[in-house]
């Protein structure tokens, strides 16, 4: 009979931090009059573990300053030329035939200005319902024109029907002897890209006579930090939150497209709206198959065949991966844990998971906290990412602001910076209490900012799996 999770007792979602102390944080209402005093820990139970998600962009990118309230960079074209969903009025057998290219096509062509990057002399090959053929450009009528002219080398001629959906690819080129040489050249096609940095600020206060009351509890925080002063806790989890922030915003930002928002904020490009909308996406949970698999290869066979990609992933994505892996297990009986250790000793413990697999590429299997998080994107039934795939490594890009080419990592974070002031992390203390003694304010404010945006190279080389 399968089982399963009863529903209550479940998490608690409730948040402990509070601008005040409350009953809630802290036991305060001890009876001194009552004889029997309260057996206590002295120190607080981490009953939740490590609750920091961040460390994502530590592992997969870079930092670097910027100078600029806007970031530029431009991307590599593809380097040869093909054309789709073409069509010609000519019928099947004609020795020579007409070609018209989509206009959308035209405009993203390596020599946009200059209409179509087809040029007399060189070879075609064209294949269309029925049949293909190989050929060579004899005309390109207008330097504007979405038309061009070829003769085909085959006997027959044309082999497909008048009508058919046609693609054309270049392939090379043939001259007679004591010709001309080519006409016409190509310029190089790159895509530009931009971002901009979103500052993020947070800060807490804690009045001069709260810093004198001290606690009976030992609070600890996941940076170290310690002691039996309740309102150094809430600091430091507050700066535990600030480090969190600072990564989820790289990755969930969006641009601010509601006009009537436009004063409010502008908002910025980040990892999961690059890729949704420039990247590859995978929709309706994650894929579980070896063909689907395959799908993901053949896609990214299309775009830059990165040798080397780590899937981020949620726990039941990973599960998934491991369940087809360990299916593809031809040593043991079905249903059996033959994979793993093998040696299947009772006195050793069966690993049932894999930290990777080839497939074409090399992908290796993280377990993401940030999916799994409850209290983030854990558990979302509408819009929720079971799994990102970042490839590994650097890319060759034209920076806009230093004038050349550099190496980046596919992802990385530009914070604003210059010789005066550095942006990239900023905390200071205000008021007049726990040392500062900047204002008449009885208290104690620990302010922090930063400003940055997250640069997503080349994200026709990420996937993104979508729920």
């Amino acid at each position: 009979m399968a089982g399963q999770i009863n529903p209550t007792p479940g998490f608690d979602l409730q948040p402990s931090a509070n601008q005040v102390p409350t009953a809630t944080n802290y036991i305060t209402n001890f009876n001194f009059l009552n004889q029997y005093l309260p057996d206590t820990y002295e120190k607080e139970f981490e009953r939740y573990g490590n609750r920091t998600i961040s460390s994502f962009l530590r592992m997969v990118g870079a930092e670097m300053p910027s100078n600029s309230d806007l970031i530029k960079w431009s991307e590599q074209g593809r380097l040869h030329t093909k054309y789709e969903n073409m069509t010609t009025a000519d019928v099947a057998t004609s020795d020579t035939a007409t070609f018209t290219v989509p206009a959308a096509q035209i405009g993203t062509s390596p020599l946009a200005t200059a209409g179509l990057a087809i040029r007399v002399g060189q070879t075609v090959m064209l294949t269309g319902t029925g049949g293909s053929n190989k050929a060579i450009v004899t005309a390109v009528p207008a330097p504007a024109s979405n038309t061009f002219e070829v003769a085909y080398y085959e006997a027959g001629g044309q082999t497909f029907a008048a009508g058919s959906d046609i693609t054309v690819f270049i392939y090379g080129s043939e001259f007679k002897k004591g010709t001309e040489g080519m006409k016409g050249s190509l310029e190089a096609d790159s895509s530009i890209f931009e971002n901009k940095p979103i500052i993020l600020k947070d800060k807490y206060a804690v009045s001069g006579s709260d810093m004198a009351q001290i606690g009976w509890v030992e609070v600890s925080t996941e940076n170290g930090g310690s002691g039996y002063l309740w309102y150094l806790k809430s600091e430091h989890e507050t700066r535990l939150r600030f480090d969190d922030y600072l990564e989820t915003a790289m990755i969930e930002a969006v641009p601010m497209a509601n006009t009537n928002n436009a004063a409010v904020a502008d908002g910025s490009e980040g990892i999961f709206y690059v890729v949704g909308n420039r990247g590859n996406v995978w929709g309706g949970g994650f894929p579980t198959a070896l063909t689907d698999w395959d799908a993901i290869v053949a896609r990214l066979d299309k775009q830059g065949a990165i040798e080397e990609n780590v899937l981020f992933v949620d726990r039941d994505f990973g599960f998934g991966i491991d369940d087809m892996l360990a299916a593809q297990n031809s040593y043991g009986s079905p249903g059996g844990t033959s994979y793993g250790l093998f040696d299947n000793d009772k006195d050793m413990a069966l690993n049932l998971g894999f930290t990777g697999f080839r497939r074409g590429y090399d992908f290796y299997k993280s377990d993401w906290k940030y999916l799994n998080d409850p209290t983030m994107r854990g558990g979302l039934t509408v819009g929720g990412v079971s799994g990102l795939l970042v490839p590994a490594g650097s890319t060759s890009v034209y920076d806009q602001v230093m004038g050349k080419n550099a190496k980046r990592p596919f992802l990385h974070v530009r914070y604003r910076a210059s010789e005066t002031e550095d942006r990239r992390y900023k905390t200071w203390i205000t008021g007049s209490a726990g040392g500062a003694q900047t204002s008449d304010l009885d208290a104690m404010e620990v302010n922090f900012l930063s400003e940055r945006a997250v640069c997503t190279l080349g994200a026709n080389n990420f996937f993104l799996f979508q729920d």
